[in-house]
């Protein structure tokens, strides 16, 4: 079988099917397997108990941070669009070079573990930020952690798998780090239920504590991938990869272009959540709320990965993008708390669909000696356009200067009409045909 591609896409994965034949947008398996955790590889388990023990840490602080900002310090949602939009950009270039530098130097692990010590150490310092531009100092040199860990870890794990299982194994790794921030945000409700179960405001004790719990299960994390990961030897050698897109190819291209259309519109997180105290919910209640949504995330990433490994992985994303769109057209019409909750829980349908999926399919569209570029340049581009996404939704709901913005709805109309864009394009212009060298 010969590669399908669309107008404007050249045929360059055509010649690489010679070594597996793609099946509806890549290899796939002659007969339905059932897959068992039980049989993923040692990496796999070790990335995903210390994406675990990290998102037990990190979404115990970063969910109530925008809360902190808003109630505490008395920032505008302008200034909180441009924490969270510099956040995630300030680590673009690190994701960029960092995943270049573990194909050049051949390792991902060490790489992986020093992202995540950076961003272990930085958590006791928001103890110390009594000011926004304190919080803000914070949050970006954790963001540099996460720079310098991603790409190295998504090619550890593409790495660790064939390409049959490669799904399933992107979703179970995606499945564990969101069960981190289940229990993250569950000892996050316990500590908010205790101390102040029915306010509206968060209080800077409240705050405090949280914070101190929240440095131990990074810690572990630490050990957890320094202790049980292993590097895994190449497959084949190639040329040294070049630090340019163009070395990625065109297919890998414009699926970053039509990324960059979706990601345009999904801004922060810290939005939503801003949006629900908006609509009269407690910080114990959106805690709550916070906790169904990873609930629903856990439980739809690993089979959503494994349908993946068996059908057009595109056809899941797209899947995931329509949800995100729905919600977020819902998240700008809600009119009570009640609403706010039921599109919180089906955004977790979103990211369970999309998220880890996204991840496979790359490992399809490149060579094994560029994965670490490939995820690098990915999650630069997520990276790079959070900063305008946040700065877009914090002017559009609040203003800026003598503006005074739409209102809360219109950021999410925004958001939606782009996911909507993103899936047509990802319709008509991504090859339907796929393939990896693994």
């Amino acid at each position: 079988m010969t590669n399908t591609n669309l107008p404007g896409i050249s045929d360059e994965l055509t010649d690489r099917s010679q070594e597996k034949t793609p099946i509806d947008g890549h290899n796939q398996m002659t007969q339905p397997e059932r897959r068992s955790i039980f049989e993923l590889p040692r990496n796999i388990w070790a990335v995903s108990l210390t994406s675990f023990l990290m998102d037990i840490s990190s979404e115990m602080v970063l969910n109530i941070l925008p809360l902190y900002l808003v109630s505490v310090l008395g920032v505008r949602t302008s200034v909180v669009g441009l924490i969270e939009g510099v956040a995630e950009s300030t680590s673009s270039l690190l994701r960029l070079f960092s995943g270049w530098l573990s194909d050049r130097l051949g390792t991902r692990k060490w790489l992986a573990v020093g992202g995540y010590a950076l961003s272990a150490l930085t958590k006791p310092f928001f103890l110390l930020a009594v000011s926004w531009e304190a919080v803000a100092a914070v949050r970006w040199v954790d963001r540099v952690g996460k720079g310098i860990r991603t790409a190295p870890r998504d090619a550890l794990v593409a790495d660790s798998v064939n390409e049959e299982r490669r799904g399933f194994a992107f979703g179970f790794q995606r499945a564990a780090d969101t069960a981190g921030a289940l229990f993250g945000l569950l000892i996050a409700f316990g500590v908010v239920w205790w101390l102040q179960s029915n306010s509206r405001e968060l209080a800077t004790s409240t705050f405090v504590i949280i914070v101190i719990i929240s440095t131990v299960p990074a810690f572990l994390a630490i050990l957890v991938l320094a202790m049980g990961a292993v590097d895994v030897p190449r497959k084949g050698s190639g040329p040294p990869p070049r630090l340019a897109i163009s070395s990625l190819g065109r297919s890998f291209t414009i699926f970053l272009v039509i990324i960059g259309i979706f990601e345009v519109g999904n801004f922060s997180d810290a939005f939503l959540v801003l949006r629900a105290q908006e609509r009269g919910i407690s910080v114990a209640g959106i805690l709550g709320m916070l906790i169904f949504f990873n609930l629903v995330y856990t439980l739809i990433s690993a089979p959503a990965g494994s349908l993946s490994d068996r059908i057009d992985r595109r056809k899941v994303i797209i899947g995931g993008w329509l949800v995100f769109a729905l919600v977020y057209l819902g998240f700008g019409i809600a009119k009570s708390a009640w609403q706010v909750w039921a599109l919180f829980i089906v955004y977790g349908v979103y990211y369970g669909l999309a998220y880890g999926t996204s991840k496979a399919i790359i490992s399809d569209l490149v060579d094994e000696n560029v994965r670490g570029t490939a995820y690098g340049t990915y999650n630069a581009v997520i990276g790079i356009m959070d900063l305008p996404a946040s700065l877009i939704a914090g002017v559009l709901w609040q203003g800026v200067g003598a503006w005074h913005g739409l209102g809360a709805s219109a950021p999410f109309f925004f958001g939606a009409a782009t996911a909507m864009i993103a899936a047509l394009l990802m319709i008509f212009w991504l090859p339907t045909g796929t393939t990896s060298t693994a």
